[in-house]
């Protein structure tokens, strides 16, 4: 993707911390005889996520269950299609789930069958959000709700923003339905994604895009108000449920990594330049949380480690609880930040914080 307002990080002599870092890691893999991608601990994770998600889709049309059952199936299914996707498809599309780039091709289709195009992920998330962490106007994720959740302070403010601590969570629940409605559709066809100007799409993508989102709807939506007892306003009911709990989940892990106390919202010069080098820059906008929890670790797909993530996304997430403090040992070498919150809770007390700075001048 090219840049149409040209932005660059400070060479810094091309980095001399992410030099070292990378170094000790690749000894740690090496000495260890590790592979990087994925393990059997990481495949057994995805296979009990994957039986999960079918028996729970077959559960839902089976129609041997109450519709009020049928609704808790629903609001189960948003979760694992999250947990789906956060441990499965999200090192799928960077490529870090196997060395063999038709295996990441495959379990990166899984995204469409949880409402997400991982060819527009891939532009907003990979491209984008990874080089421009935290930047207003550059990284979109911090346009969580335009116009009604304020996260920088060039954003204009307006008296809703008072209560933005209060709304942002239940907002949060529209992530989803939002993704699988609008915004593939949204950043697949503007001209730009931040300041990045988008790539001319080959055409498979455009039948993709189309096709998958249908096929999405016919399933989760469709098939169960033919198949079931349940009517088209229950079939209607199960589908909100699904993506509120899906949202939910996905807007908290999110903004749990990088809008928090102690992540910075760096802004470039007149001239577009940045102050860090990328990599000091990473570690200046991005925070862990729960490290030590394992329930975490198994749920969250290293998202909750998101300074090694960010450090190297290329590297399946089973193995950051290793490599951290690889990491952390050398932030605190070169006198860089290595933000974290021990705890979920404490992580979003921290981005509460956040939220109710923005929300005033």
């Amino acid at each position: 993707m090219a840049l149409s307002n040209k932005l660059k990080f400070s060479n810094k002599n091309h980095s001399s911390f992410f030099t070292e870092v990378r170094h000790k890691v690749d000894h740690y893999f090496k000495s260890n005889n590790i592979e990087k991608k994925a393990n059997g601990a990481m495949w057994t994770k995805a296979i009990v996520f994957l039986s999960c998600f079918i028996v729970l889709y077959f559960l839902i049309i089976s129609n041997l269950f109450s519709p009020l059952t049928m609704l808790l199936f629903a609001v189960l299914l948003g979760i694992i299609s999250a947990f789906i996707g956060f441990n499965i498809c999200h090192d799928a599309i960077h490529g870090a789930l196997s060395s063999n780039s038709k295996v990441n091709k495959i379990f990166s289709t899984v995204f469409h069958f949880v409402g997400a195009n991982p060819y527009v992920w891939n532009i907003t998330h990979n491209v984008v959000h990874h080089t421009y962490t935290n930047i207003a106007g550059h990284d979109e994720d911090l346009e969580i709700a335009p116009g009604l959740i304020r996260l920088s302070d060039d954003d204009k403010l307006t008296s809703m923003h008072r209560f933005q601590h209060y709304y942002a969570f239940p907002l949060y629940c529209l992530a989803s339905l939002s993704w699988v409605f609008r915004k593939d559709y949204k950043k697949f066809f503007q001209a730009k994604v931040g300041e990045c100007i988008s790539p001319k799409h080959p055409r498979i993508e455009y039948f993709n895009l189309f096709f998958f989102k249908f096929l999405y709807y016919f399933l989760f939506f469709g098939l169960p108000v033919i198949l079931t007892d349940i009517t088209w306003w229950q079939g209607i009911i199960g589908f909100v449920a699904l993506h509120f709990a899906q949202g939910l989940v996905m807007g908290l892990v999110f903004q749990l990594a990088h809008v928090v106390e102690g992540t910075e919202f760096p802004t470039p010069d007149v001239e577009g330049n940045m102050e860090d080098a990328w990599a000091e820059h990473q570690m200046r906008t991005t925070a862990n949380f729960s490290m030590k929890s394992k329930s975490a670790a198994f749920l969250l797909g290293g998202l909750n480690q998101q300074v090694e993530h960010h450090l190297f996304p290329k590297i399946c997430h089973i193995h950051y609880p290793a490599i951290s403090k690889i990491v952390r040992e050398t932030a605190h070498q070169y006198q860089l930040p290595y933000i974290e919150n021990i705890t979920f809770w404490d992580a979003l007390k921290s981005h509460y914080t956040i939220l109710k700075k923005f929300s005033v001048a």
